[in-house]
């Protein structure tokens, strides 16, 4: 009998990613698709498709329990936050298998501010941060990051860079922050700032578990989705990434998990920025969850990602240990309305025809 998987936010560009890895590495899969938003359901591709309860409604958990039974779901795996936190919380409700990490964990990750004092405690590198509890400590804030250029202000919580934000002054980053308050009604004390990272910009994804890390793949973000219309100049989804050799960046993001969690367990999606020394600092860790989009990290290399997970969560013998998967030359682009295409260096140049002519 074929593996049935259920995939939360179906229809949505993540999710559809994850269904397409899933069926690369597992052709035969049936995938369940669940989503709270009938509109954006009807895009998936699920083989089988549910309306369901939010993540933050308190019958979530019923509905999803609902269609894993109906289903006969066999693995169940979250693509967002909210969801990662309420399947982690609530995995005893749920009768299938889950490969998530433990519920604190999670709740860890998710407070940007929380995640770094753990790091720093840790000794693993991460951006020095000043939290807010109110506007009007912005100024002092501002006195502690002094020996700083540029200053890095972002909201806690959340993904894509949201309410992100580099500036150079005081008045800069109290204006920001009260627009925030006054239009978006997000209170200053959800914000910190932070020493500006100007270096490379790297994403990882590393499997675990029982505390043991079992494979971590990097890679480096060279372009941004929308990043020309967004205040910070960038975003959490790239538009171009490109593989090479990062062991730096890898033995980070090792040492980061385990800070998180000694006994970590799952899957761990790590976002890192190289500080002005050039050294990798961890800025997040979505525990729990693939990146939206992981392609890259399927496609190249000796292991898909998504089908290793899949073998892991099934209980599966995996024969792995601490294992980087680094491969050279790869990019992978992504744009509206398109799946992802990962392609070599090499088809750059052929059999590409270049019309540019010697002005070129």
């Amino acid at each position: 009998m074929a593996t049935r998987v259920l995939i939360t936010g179906a229809g949505g560009g993540g999710a559809g990613n994850r269904m397409r890895d899933l069926r690369a590495a597992e052709p035969a899969l049936v995938v369940v698709g669940v989503h709270d938003d009938r509109f954006t359901l009807a895009k998936s591709s699920g083989d089988r498709n549910w309306l369901v309860h939010p993540p933050g409604h308190p019958a979530y958990l019923t509905s999803l329990r609902r269609v894993i039974a109906r289903e006969w779901v066999d693995v169940a795996m979250p693509t967002t936050d909210p969801a990662v936190l309420a399947m982690a919380r609530g995995r005893e409700r749920l009768p299938c298998r889950l490969f998530l990490p433990d519920a604190g964990a999670v709740a860890l990750c998710q407070d940007k501010y929380a995640l770094s004092c753990r790091l720093a405690d840790a000794g693993v590198p991460v951006a020095e941060t000043v939290p807010l509890r109110a506007l009007d400590e912005v100024e002092d804030a501002f006195a502690r990051l002094a020996h700083h250029n540029t200053v890095w202000c972002r909201v806690r919580a959340g993904s894509g860079s949201v309410g992100a934000i580099p500036v150079r002054r005081a008045e800069q980053a109290r204006a920001w922050i009260a627009y925030w308050e006054e239009m978006r009604d997000v209170p200053a004390s959800a914000f910190t700032l932070a020493e500006y990272l100007p270096g490379r910009d790297f994403s990882a994804h590393s499997l675990w578990r029982d505390g043991r890390p079992l494979l971590t793949k990097t890679c480096e973000r060279l372009s941004y989705f929308v990043a020309g219309g967004s205040p910070s100049g960038t975003s959490s989804v790239s538009a171009l990434s490109k593989t090479g050799q990062h062991p730096d960046v890898a033995a980070v993001c090792v040492a980061a998990v385990r800070a998180v969690d000694p006994r970590a367990t799952g899957i761990f999606n790590l976002d890192l920025k190289a500080n002005a020394a050039g050294m990798p600092c961890v800025t997040e860790i979505n525990a729990g969850r693939f990146s939206s989009g992981p392609t890259i990290f399927d496609l190249t290399g000796k292991h898909s990602m998504s089908g290793l997970y899949l073998r892991l969560a099934l209980g599966e013998p995996v024969d792995l240990h601490d294992e980087y998967d680094a491969a050279d030359d790869y990019y992978a682009l992504r744009d509206f309305d398109t799946a992802p295409g990962v392609f070599h260096a090499d088809e750059l140049f052929e059999p590409l025809q270049d019309g540019r002519g010697e002005e070129a």
